[in-house]
């Protein structure tokens, strides 16, 4: 009878085989998406998720709680695209990809987006804001990696983080047709120049050499950053000794501007 049974009874049985939190947030997600961040109310989400309202307070805590699982299920497919995808050879134009990813995701999701970035807590970051973090964090190691970034590995993916959310809130609160198509490629131009060493990367818009940099655009700081990417994976020196080294590089690094 499985087969049979399921064709022939509720219509609703495939929906309510679904846990009850992942029901909460998918209705949540598309009230979201169809109405922005005041649609989401407790009555609202479980009417649509089919449950009583204390269900979400049992499941998540708090409307934050709901909102924070909302973010973090609305960015699994675009932090996939960024986990996932082919590496480009050269870092920078691999970090220029990431950046317009980024964009191109803010402007496709508004309201998530603007629930993710447009309502800081200070002191606080969700679980999504932390794991989108990485993946930037990651991107801007390898450009370190390469001895091609001019500061410390944090204070680039501060700066790049920065810019890249200031552009797509900026954005998103034109009307679409008075935005400025050239923002997003300006400032990230801008930034990497500021945060990288000319490389000659594939996509034909190197940074420039900065003021301490050598011939070959790079510069101590650049080198003094790589290595300081590689301490935790050099077995030669002892923790203590790593750490001390760790500390000198550091230091090195935050004498760029």
């Amino acid at each position: 009878m499985g087969e049979n049974g399921r064709n022939s009874g509720n219509s609703g049985n495939s929906e309510t085989k679904i846990p009850t939190g992942e029901r909460i947030v998918r209705a949540a997600v598309s009230l979201l998406e169809e109405g922005g961040r005041e649609a989401v109310s407790t009555r609202a989400v479980s009417a649509a998720a089919g449950v009583q309202p204390p269900a979400i307070y049992r499941l998540f805590g708090d409307m934050r709680g709901l909102l924070d699982a909302v973010a973090e299920y609305g960015m699994a497919d675009y932090l996939r695209v960024k986990t996932t995808r082919e590496r480009l050879p050269d870092p920078v134009d691999d970090l220029r990809r990431g950046w317009d990813l980024h964009i191109d995701f803010g402007l496709a999701h508004p309201a998530l987006y603007t629930l993710m970035y447009g309502d800081p807590r200070p002191g606080e970051r969700s679980p999504a804001a932390r794991k989108a973090d990485a993946v930037l964090l990651g991107l801007v190691e390898r450009v370190a990696e390469a001895g091609r970034l001019r500061l410390g590995v944090e204070r680039a993916a501060h700066m790049i983080h920065s810019a890249s959310c200031g552009v797509t809130l900026t954005l998103l609160s034109a009307a679409p047709e008075e935005r400025d198509p050239d923002l997003p490629r300006l400032t990230r131009e801008a930034v990497l120049a500021a945060v990288t060493t000319d490389g000659g990367g594939a996509s034909g818009t190197g940074t420039r050499p900065g003021p301490g940099d050598g011939a070959g655009g790079t510069s101590p700081v650049s080198h003094a950053v790589a290595l300081r990417t590689a301490v935790s994976r050099l077995d030669v020196l002892s923790p203590g000794e790593a750490a001390l080294f760790a500390e000198l590089l550091d230091r090195i690094a935050r004498s760029e501007g």
